[in-house]
């Protein structure tokens, strides 16, 4: 009977080593994947970053560079079509994406705006 207990008890002892052993790999494992998605993420989005202050010197950009200002938030540029050349056609907004990127709700509604033509000037004055 004693030594029934004494074996029960050894392998209670065993499974929980090796259950240990097991969530500490496991742990590992997780860790080191979150870590590479993590540097993944980061590197798509600094090469997002790049992509929209070089878009317009790209080949197949439709605007001249040089009518061309960059905002970054909320939305990538903003082309003043034809200015360098005094002839003013068009403001466009323009917003850059590489890869799967989709607009952020920001976007969205900065784009639904601009579609809605809901788009003013305003001067200020400072004395």
């Amino acid at each position: 009977m004693t030594g029934d207990l004494v074996m029960l008890a050894a392998g209670v002892v065993v499974g929980l080593l090796l259950a240990v052993i097991w969530v500490l790999i496991w742990k590992a494992r997780y860790t080191a994947a979150i870590r590479v998605d993590a540097v993944l993420r980061s590197q798509a989005v600094t090469a997002g970053k790049v992509h929209e202050q070089i878009v317009p010197y790209l080949p197949g950009f439709p605007y001249n560079p040089k009518d061309v200002r960059f905002l970054g938030s909320p939305v990538d540029l903003v082309v003043f079509d034809g200015l360098a050349e005094g002839e003013l056609r068009g403001i466009i907004f323009v917003e850059v994406k590489t890869g799967r990127a989709v607009l952020s709700g920001r976007e969205r509604r900065v784009r639904t705006v601009v579609e809605a033509r809901a788009v003013e000037w305003a001067e200020l004055r400072v004395a």
